[in-house]
């Protein structure tokens, strides 16, 4: 299909009545309007933040009726399709049959060698229900087994919502300085800025964790090779963050993918298609500090109530049939390729290309925002967000999944050709004013409400 980006192409006028008066009810009933950051009407224009209602393969609808191509498919963890019937099919047997019990099932054990069969580095594996606890637990874990206090964190966006990780964030309030003072910062792909925080504690660092690759961020020749070495030196235990790399890079993980094995790793997400299951996997004399083949003190370690229920368990096992039956991370990686190939064409069309750009892995796409002075410009982002809802649209990224077809591409893709129109009218004037109707989205984790707090009624 050609796509032309002569023409601004007239959008579908939208309502967002009925999903105002829910999003106004449920700042009522819920802090912050939503039970995840990430998905608050913050993050979308004023008075534009679709309350949806269901979903179908790669498409959602809203309260209002209105239908939209949906990116980001439940922060990165819907990789194949909304309602993907193998998974809805095999939970629904399962819940059939009762989803608590006072012992472990076979299911459990079912699930648990799925798991390790999978990922050749790990010799146990235990599940949960997201994955803050998996990471939390790998850091008990290694202070634990080193009897050290001190944890290497890698500069990346987020690894879980306890105490010893969100005290480092704009979004510390409540946390004691005494739960993050042992929390210390390194730079991805900069082996040295971690080797001087080994020299600079010698002895004290129980955990280096990291993910292994991001959206942005290939390792470097060397880089993971390196932070394996010095973990090892300065008896480190190496943890790899695999929640969004784990069935999205490879369903072996990027530790596979890279060639470069940790002691612990840490999956959630895409293993369960968007139903609540996590998993901290790793080798066996670590594993087993939480468990009755040792003789050290025992480490407390994922013991929950619903961390092995049935439902997640079965959507995990119907998520590996699948990708045992095809190739899932093929189909989001050319679905992605394909919409990262034609927008970027748009934007070049239009002379913009220098101030809007898709860029990331093909499987996991994210959009770039400048404003005429190519400054990273949230007011030009929520200009984007606004006019691609309004061409049908929904998506704080271009994250993809293997259920995108190429109609939802197509779509997409000529959303975006009317919607850059737009963006370059602004560029031209150097300002939104006059486009962009009311405030600009801003950061999911911010210390304060404003810029977007809400006003009394």
């Amino acid at each position: 299909m050609v796509h032309d980006t002569s023409v601004q192409l007239s959008p579908t006028v939208r309502s967002f009545t009925r999903s105002g008066q829910l999003q106004a009810r449920l700042h009522r009933a819920v802090p912050g309007g939503a039970h995840t950051y990430a998905r608050g009407a913050d993050q979308y224009p004023v008075d534009m933040a679709p309350v949806l209602v269901r979903g179908d393969g790669a498409r959602v609808w809203d309260a209002d009726g209105n239908e939209y191509v949906e990116y980001g498919m439940g922060l990165r963890s819907v990789v194949l399709g909304h309602g993907y019937r193998p998974v809805v099919d095999a939970v629904c047997a399962a819940i059939a049959e009762g989803v608590n019990f006072t012992r472990p099932t076979e299911l459990e054990l079912h699930a648990a060698e799925d798991f390790l069969e999978l990922v050749p580095g790990a010799d146990m594996v235990k599940f949960a229900k997201n994955g803050s606890d998996a990471t939390t637990a790998a850091i008990r874990l290694a202070r634990a087994a080193t009897g050290r206090d001190k944890v290497a964190i890698c500069h990346h966006p987020f690894f879980s919502t306890d105490d010893w990780f969100m005290g480092t964030t704009e979004m510390s309030a409540g946390i004691p300085a005494s739960a993050t003072e042992q929390a210390l910062r390194f730079h991805y792909n900069d082996l040295a800025s971690l080797r001087s925080l080994f020299a600079g504690h010698p002895g004290s660092i129980a955990a280096v964790i990291l993910e292994a690759a991001t959206a942005m961020a290939e390792p470097e020749p060397g880089f993971l090779e390196g932070v394996r070495e010095l973990c090892d030196r300065h008896g480190a235990v190496l943890v790899f963050d695999e929640i969004i790399t784990g069935f999205r890079w490879s369903v072996h993980g990027a530790q596979t993918l890279y060639g470069v094995a940790p002691d612990l790793s840490c999956w959630g997400k895409a293993i369960g298609n968007g139903f609540p299951i996590s998993a901290l996997a790793g080798r066996r004399e670590l594993m087993e500090l939480g468990g009755l083949n040792t003789d050290r003190d025992r480490v407390f370690l994922l013991s929950t109530t619903h961390g092995a229920e049935s439902t997640g368990l079965a959507a995990f096992r119907a998520v590996v049939a699948a990708y045992r039956e095809f190739d899932p991370i093929a189909a989001m990686e050319e679905a992605g390729r394909q919409l990262a190939t034609g927008v970027n064409d748009a934007a070049r069309a239009l002379g913009i290309d220098d101030f809007f750009e898709v860029t990331g892995r093909p499987s996991c796409l994210i959009y770039i925002t400048r404003d005429a002075d190519g400054q990273p410009s949230q007011s030009f982002r929520t200009l984007f967000i606004q006019e691609m809802l309004r061409g049908g649209v929904l998506g704080q990224s271009f994250v993809t999944s293997a259920a995108h077809t190429p109609a939802d591409i197509d779509q997409t893709i000529d959303s975006v050709t009317r919607a850059l129109h737009v963006y370059r009218r602004a560029l031209d004037a150097r300002s939104v004013d006059g486009l962009l109707e009311g405030a600009p989205v801003a950061p999911a984790i911010r210390r304060s409400a404003h810029p977007r707090r809400l006003q009394p009624r």
